[in-house]
């Protein structure tokens, strides 16, 4: 064991999961995982495990899943940790939990600080058409990504992330970053520094209603939007009545020639749609109840699809 002082872990996705088994393997002395509870998953709604309850099994790490952490967190006091860190865990940590380690409680936030503070930084992001992005080791406190930063790391975005190339981005950041600092945290050597609150943005959950593209966002933002819902939950719009969800896209220049949301062209040079500044190339979709597939494979399966309103 590298270190003998008790790591408590809070996280859940699978981000969360490959940075915990990086820990694990480096030594730390993970004492618990709290993690939100296992879902049902796919049509069938098979019970899943998390997958951070996964890593901590493959351990023998125990884990603990309270539904509401702030109701329940006794258990913390009977582990007693010094330190308890989180990524991604998915719920407000209450002040007395953050209270009973006697090192603190530390974060890896998925943004910048004090930009994105809030649950889908990577995803907003995306739809901000930002260059550089990244993650930031901070305190933990009883206001949401505000406590002092203590060290960060940048991430460059390409035109062609999506969340889900930047997701594994930011994981490999979120690793690099918490092995090269947790020690010197843990031995008192990162004094950290406090956010400009007049630089703070946020960005809230995604709200289910927010997945239907709204058109008369500029072209480009369309396009950002489709990049942070990819691969899920996804980005859509209606077809005659028919939900189709947009996976790929982009803008190809900035003409207006036709009804906003009309389908220009569809052919092997592709399956443009009039946006509201500029047209959009449709590169890969799914109709509902269908496998994605690529524009030239759409086209050929919906006929007559020239003049017909996305919407």
């Amino acid at each position: 064991m590298k270190r003998l002082e008790k790591i408590l872990y809070m996280g859940t996705p699978e981000m969360s999961a490959i940075v915990l088994e990086s820990l694990i393997l480096e030594g730390y002395n993970i004492v618990g995982v709290v993690a939100q509870c296992d879902k049902p998953v796919g049509r069938k709604k098979i019970l899943e495990k998390v997958p951070t309850k996964v890593v901590a099994e493959k351990y023998n790490i125990p884990v603990f899943q309270p539904e509401k952490i702030r109701l329940d967190y006794e258990f913390v006091k009977d582990l007693n940790p010094d330190l308890i860190l989180t990524l991604a865990y998915g719920q407000i940590v209450p002040q007395g939990l953050l209270d009973i380690p006697r090192l603190g409680c530390i974060n890896l936030h998925g943004s910048l600080l004090p930009k994105y503070r809030g649950a889908a930084p990577m995803q907003y992001a995306l739809i901000e058409g930002e260059k550089v992005t990244g993650m930031t080791l901070m305190q933990m406190i009883d206001k949401m990504d505000a406590g002092i930063m203590y060290a960060k790391e940048e991430v460059t975005i390409s035109e062609d992330d999506t969340l889900t190339t930047l997701t594994s981005k930011m994981t490999n950041c979120a690793k690099d970053l918490i092995l090269r600092t947790l020690p010197l945290y843990l031995d008192g050597k990162l004094n950290g520094e406090p956010q400009d609150e007049s630089l703070v943005t946020f960005c809230p959950t995604i709200k289910k209603e927010q997945e239907h593209l709204d058109l008369n966002l500029d072209a480009k933002k369309v396009v950002n939007w489709i990049r942070a819902l990819n691969d899920h939950p996804g980005a859509y719009l209606y077809l005659d009545n028919v939900k189709i969800k947009i996976w790929k896209a982009r803008v190809i220049n900035d003409k207006i020639t036709k009804t906003l949301g009309e389908i220009i062209s569809a052919d092997k040079n592709g399956l443009i749609m009039q946006g509201k500044n500029g047209q959009i190339s449709l590169l890969e979709l799914q109709k509902e109840g269908k496998n994605k597939m690529d524009y030239r494979s759409f086209i050929n399966g919906n006929q007559n699809l020239v003049g017909k309103i996305l919407k």
